[in-house]
């Protein structure tokens, strides 16, 4: 491989040469593939399609090793930098252009502890892939609403999913990390080991290092009971206000979301998405008043397996591929007035496969403290989202305006801030801010420590203080 042009984190253009491509090559036990490569832009394909940039060189770890050759690297000749676990990031901070990609996707190592219902997982395993070892075992942790999203990004980011209500966060769940800082060490993070690190991981996003590995509690859970009850959409208003006072009552092994979306006939509609981590003869109960409300279309709530229930929302929500374009923020009210945007713009919905979609933060999730981790939004609310999402690319520009259109209708009903693995690449330096609430001065003072010169950047970045 000749030399490469390539950008260093602030932009600024660089040459990497032969002698220094040719030296990392050599101390790997990964792949280290170049724009000449037949297999780069295979390599170099994210999860969202809308994002298509082209990075010098993608770095394939296959373990810790490979990972602190990629950073000492990249410190080293001050290219940029991103980090890839799943590739799921909306945003695309899983690549970039002209900068070094280290992508951890073939690290797949999995270990279940039945007995003392742990579990370590390596940093380039997805969920479906966890909950396949885990659920041999009648287990499971909080992981998300789709079962193709990285452990990485979503556990660093807080970790949102359909188990929070009962077992709080993925971050809640994190007994340790092994994780790999600026300076190339390699590092244990737990409540014993580097604390202030341990801490930082749970909500600060990629900040702080490479996390190799994680470690979760788990719990039993097998069956369950899930599924959709479906609306016309001139119910909508109606559901909304419904599900705006009814998931405010429920118990912590009840989930309740909703949705605007487009159903299967090309109809928009309103859905309730429903489901109970506990005795299903319990979650019957407790669901009937969602489910006997108003003149549903169709109810499709009924027991499924666990990971029946994790891949529910993937087609084609969470499909490979498809162009998307998001935004968020928290909310702990749903106006009157919220809903009616809401309404108005599912009606003029730009595509079929967009939605809008509230998640219910309760529960045990709200019961840890703001301060206890570096994920602060701890009180009772909701996570909106924007999302849009289509197939050509042809219409990008007109799918992204939809968006943003509609937002600035939304914004005013919202709060500042929002989930930060469900925000945008074009979110105001602010609103980042005030997603890492009163552990934004923490997080700063830590990033300072663990990365003064800010290499792990291509993330809701904290500037180091």
């Amino acid at each position: 491989m000749a030399n490469i042009a390539a950008v260093t984190a602030d932009g600024t253009s660089i040459h990497l040469g032969t002698a220094d491509i040719d030296g990392l090559r050599s101390a790997l036990r990964g792949e280290l593939i170049g724009s000449d490569h037949p297999g780069y832009d295979t390599a170099r394909r994210v999860w969202n399609g809308n994002v298509d940039r082209r990075p010098a060189l993608i770095l394939r770890a296959t373990g810790v090793a490979d990972v602190q050759q990629a950073v000492n690297f990249a410190r080293t000749n001050r290219v940029a930098l991103a980090l890839r676990g799943g590739g799921h990031s909306a945003p695309g901070y899983g690549t970039n252009d002209g900068g070094l990609v280290l992508d951890l996707s073939a690290m797949k190592g999995i270990r279940v502890d039945p007995g003392a219902r742990t579990v370590r997982a390596d940093g380039g395993v997805l969920w479906r892939e966890l909950d396949h070892e885990t659920q041999a075992f009648g287990l499971a942790t909080t992981g998300g609403t789709v079962s193709n999203t990285g452990i990485a990004g979503l556990t660093l980011g807080g970790g949102l999913g359909w188990l929070m209500g009962k077992h709080g966060l993925t971050v809640d769940n994190l007994i340790s990390a092994d994780v790999v800082t600026a300076d190339g060490q390699l590092r244990k993070a737990s409540a014993t080991d580097n604390p202030d690190l341990f801490w930082a991981l749970r909500g600060g996003g990629g900040n702080f290092g490479v996390v190799t590995s994680f470690e979760y509690r788990l719990h039993p859970v097998t069956q369950v009971l899930g599924g959709l009850v479906l609306y016309p959409l001139d119910q909508a208003r109606e559901v909304l206000r419904f599900y705006r006072d009814f998931s405010q009552t429920l118990p912590d092994e009840a989930e309740a979301y909703t949705a605007l979306l487009t159903a299967p006939d090309g109809k928009p509609v309103s859905a309730l998405m429903l489901g109970y981590n506990g005795p299903i003869e319990e979650g019957v109960k407790v669901l009937a008043p969602a489910r006997q409300f108003g003149k549903p279309l169709a109810d499709l709530v009924g027991p499924v397996p666990y990971r029946a229930r994790q891949t529910m929302l993937d087609d084609p929500n969470a499909v490979h591929g498809l162009h998307r374009y998001w935004r968020s923020a928290f909310t702990e009210h749903i106006s009157d007035g919220l809903i009616d945007v809401l309404v108005d713009g599912a009606a003029g919905f730009s595509s079929p496969m967009s939605a809008l979609i509230f998640f219910n933060v309760h529960g045990a999730v709200t019961r840890v403290s703001p301060t206890a981790t570096a994920f602060a939004a701890r009180r009772p609310q909701w996570d909106f989202d924007a999302i849009g999402q289509w197939t050509d690319a042809a219409q990008s520009a007109q799918h992204i305006a939809w968006i943003r259109k509609l937002w600035e209708r939304l914004e005013p009903h919202l709060q500042g801030s929002a989930y930060i693995n469900h925000l945008a690449a074009d979110d105001r330096p602010e609103k980042v801010r005030a997603s890492f609430g009163a552990n934004y001065a923490r997080l700063r003072e830590l990033k300072g420590v663990y990365d003064p010169t800010n290499l792990f950047r291509a993330n809701a970045n904290i500037a180091p203080a």
